[in-house]
This record gives structure tokens, sequence and C-alpha cells, in this order.
């Protein structure tokens, strides 16, 4: 088993990418907000008590909150950090009202908005094109080199040298879309259809389930096929091709996303799976035990995972303020204090639901809840 990182360690780690992340996230909405002719007021990383702080010449606040769990851009008309718009901005002299973000068109405030996560794909995409153009990018066929004896593939009939033309209708172009398809998947049913010598046969099969272990004591249930590939292929990536093949491999990782979330709101996923801060954390130490480059890509999957969840349309998040966006361009009005009020309470109790929820995940993961039930025996 690889050694766990110290407490320390895993601080220090922790840190050194959520800080980034959360600075490049709101670094997004304040250059967009900038270039949109809006005053930015404060500029935080973190919550809570100031530890530093500074204003610039252009009046905007940029501090160090105690808590580093997230950061925020107040714009000028904000009446807080979720950005709700202070009703007393229209009270404002005309030359302070027209450098607020309320008073902006509806697509510059839009694109401000969505400038956060989208520097953060932008930002796990060039880590991923520097991956891809240094390590090349695997092109291994989705053919069956070897199959395992009792596995779910020698089940549902497959013997080597069949080609995986689809599973469960979604194309296989390489080796790579078998296993991710796979892994997320376990005990799942599946049609599977083959292209032996030339000849198309559909198989009905069921997705293998095995427990893993990361190397540091974490176990996980994830879904195998039980086939190897043949030999692997892997093609040089020009520098040019290189963007290419990062927003591919970030299209994966969000449908991964995504059909994970499906999974667990279906019902197929425990919500124990959701893990909080104190999980990324803890994995955030073990990456950097890792070397640099594991601890880079760990920083482009999570750049890809706030990206992603600040898009949910929950109103606090930068998807919700989204949502207001599209109804008020649907209906040509802005949606009504009273609604937005509302909406913000309700966003706020689950965000804290969900933050108590990933907590309680985190803590039982640590076995936390084991060991006080044992003290209390």
């Amino acid at each position: 088993m690889i050694q766990n990182p110290g407490f320390l360690l895993t601080v220090v780690a922790f840190v050194a990418v959520i800080g980034p992340l959360v600075f490049v996230h709101e670094l997004g909405h304040y250059l967009v907000g900038r270039w949109c002719g809006v005053k930015a007021e404060a500029f935080s990383i973190g919550f809570g008590p100031e530890i530093a702080a500074w204003t610039d010449r252009r009046g905007t606040r940029w501090r160090l909150g105690a808590l580093p769990l997230g950061g925020y851009v107040r714009f000028k008309g904000d009446m807080n950090a979720a950005s709700q718009a202070d009703p007393r901005w229209l009270e404002m002299p005309a030359a302070e009202r027209a450098e607020s973000f309320p008073a902006k068109p509806l697509w510059q405030r839009a694109a401000i908005v969505a400038a956060g996560p989208a520097i953060n794909f932008l930002f796990a995409i060039l880590i991923l094109a520097a991956f891809a153009f240094v390590h090349g990018e695997s092109r291994t066929p989705a053919v069956a080199g070897q199959v395992q004896p009792g596995s779910a593939a020698a089940a549902a009939g497959i013997v080597a040298g069949d080609r995986i033309v689809s599973l469960n209708g979604r194309e296989m172009a390489t080796f790579d879309d078998i296993r991710l398809f796979a892994q997320i998947r376990p005990g799942e049913p599946v049609t599977i259809l083959i292209d032996r010598q030339g000849r198309l046969f559909e198989k009905q099969g069921r997705v293998g389930a095995v427990e893993e272990d990361d190397g540091f004591g974490n176990k996980f249930r994830i879904g195998r096929l039980g086939i190897a590939p043949g030999e692997p292929v892997i093609e040089p990536v020009s520098l040019i091709r290189a963007p290419v093949v990062a927003i591919e491999r970030t299209g994966q990782i969000i449908r991964t996303m995504v059909e994970t979330l499906g999974q667990i709101v279906g019902g197929g996923r425990s919500v124990k799976e959701l893990g909080g801060p104190l999980k990324i954390a803890e994995v955030s130490g073990q990456a950097a035990t890792l070397g640099v480059e594991s601890f880079v890509f760990f920083m482009a999957l999570i750049s890809i995972n706030l990206g992603f969840i600040n898009l949910l349309p929950i109103p606090m998040l930068d998807g919700g303020h989204l949502l207001f966006y599209g109804v008020e361009a649907i209906q040509r009005r802005p949606v009504s204090p009273q609604v937005q009020e509302w909406a913000y309470r309700s966003g706020l109790a689950v965000l804290l639901a969900m933050m108590v929820l990933v907590t309680f995940n985190d803590l039982s993961s640590f076995g936390l809840w084991d060991r006080l039930s044992g003290l209390i025996g």
C-alpha cells in the first residue's frame, strides 16, 4: 500500500489545488466584468475574516479570507457575495449606475456570470492539451485482445479478436471508450454490438462489478467487462491538435459526471459516493505524493468539476443566475425580486443540505462514525 500523506501535506496540497482554481474562476468573472465596464468592489479568495487585504487604484478591495473554500467578486450594484441585485442601485448617480452590474444589458450580465465556469474549463483544457502533446493520444482499437474466463464478456459470448462496435448504442471508437463506459456501470445490463470477422452480432450481457483499492486504502466498486486490449497504440499529438484532444477529453469527463450524477438522482448509485471538501483535501494529498504530473492532472479534474458544479441551475450558483437570465430573455423582463429572494433562500438551503451530506459522507469514509460507535459501545 502506498503511504498516506501526513496532515500537513494534505492541508498544503488542498490549498494549492483550491486556491488557484478559485482565483482562476473569480478572475474570469472579474476580467469580463471589467471588459463590460462594471466596477468590481471586492475580489475575495475565501470567506470569513480577512487574513490580508489591499485596495487597488480602481477601488477594488482584494482580500484573502480565513476559510479557503470558495471566493467571490462583488460588483457595484450587488447586495451580497451571491450577486443579488441591490434595489438601491437605481438610486445611484447616473455615472455610478452606468458602471453597476444590474445596469448592463442581459447578454453582458450573462457573459460575466458564464466567464467563471468557462475559464475553469479553459484552465483544464490547457493542462490536458499539454499532457496530450507530451504523452500522445491513446488510439488502441476497441478490440478484445484477451477475454478473461468467467468474466462478463465471456458470459456474453465475446471472444478474442471481436471488435466492440457499440455498448448500449454508444459507439466505441477506442478501447478507452469501453473502459470509460463500463467503469461507471457496475452490474448494469448492456447490449453489445460486435464485429467478428466482418459480421455483426448483438449480444446481451451485464457489466461485471469488482472492488478495487486505489493504493491508499480506499475501496471502490467499479464496472469491468473482463477484456484486455491488444497491442497499445499511442499516436503523437501535434501542437495544433493538442487542444482538440483536450476538448474531447474534457467532454468525456463532463459526460461521465453527468451520467454519474444521473445515476445518483435515479437511485442507481448511493448518495454516499458524493464527496466534499474533506475528501478533496484527502485526495489532493494523495495526488501530491504521486508526483507533479499526478497533482497537476488532479487539478485539471477538480477545475472541470468546479466549472460543472457552478453551472448547475441552483440559485446562489452561476447556473442559477444564468437560469434567471434565460427566463428574463424569454419574458422580456427580469424575474421579480420576490421570486428571486425565494429562489435564493431555497438555493441556499439546498447548498447547505448538500454540504452537510457530503461532509457526513467524508467523515464516514474516514471511519469516524465507526470509531465513535466503538467508543460509545
